[in-house]
């Protein structure tokens, strides 16, 4: 059975990791490597912002209406300042500026594939998809806000530091963040 993204949305008894990919709902239970990452990036995402006023907002999975097909509940996001909604918003209006999946086995084809182009097309500024298998961070990102598309794309392993241009002053050192 194929849904809408209301058809989605209007129920409240999904489990927790279900998300709507082309009108199918797919549901993932994340492995502990998984969870783990999720909590170092938020956290480290969470301090930044939290170091100085203006620095947007870093928040864990909440749905986020991506396409009428595709409802996505990215592991961690952050939006800038001039986005952050008002404390009594129930969700997210648009999509993020940055998106950060971490993979999980059941999920992964769908993090690299169709939903990599789906945050592409609906505007997603910056997209962190975290290989916990390969120990790296593959980085798609816009050059320049008016970019139609990703015009630039990282592989981040051991040894690097992962910066980005929408987090001025932000660094993710490669060897700390993987350390399990």
């Amino acid at each position: 059975m194929r849904l809408t993204a209301d058809e989605f949305l209007a129920r409240d008894d999904w489990p927790r990791g279900t998300q709507l990919v082309e009108g199918e709902v797919v549901v993932n239970q994340p492995a502990l490597p998984h969870q783990l990452l999720v909590g170092r990036c938020y956290a480290r995402l969470l301090a930044w912002t939290e170091a100085a006023p203006g620095r947007g907002l870093a928040c864990l999975s909440v749905d986020v209406r991506v396409t009428s097909t595709n409802v996505y509940g990215p592991d961690v996001w952050w939006v800038g300042e001039e986005r952050r909604p008002p404390p009594d918003q129930l969700f997210l209006v648009g999509v993020p500026d940055l998106v950060v999946e971490v993979r999980s086995p059941s999920t992964w084809r769908f993090d690299i594939g169709i939903k990599r182009r789906r945050y592409e097309e609906a505007g997603v500024a910056e997209l962190w998809l975290v290989d916990t298998s390969a120990a790296s961070i593959l980085v798609y990102r816009r050059s320049a806000p008016q970019t139609t598309g990703y015009d630039v794309a990282l592989e981040l392993e051991t040894g690097d530091r992962l910066t980005s241009p929408l987090l001025d002053g932000f660094a993710l050192d490669m060897d700390d963040f993987f350390r399990l």
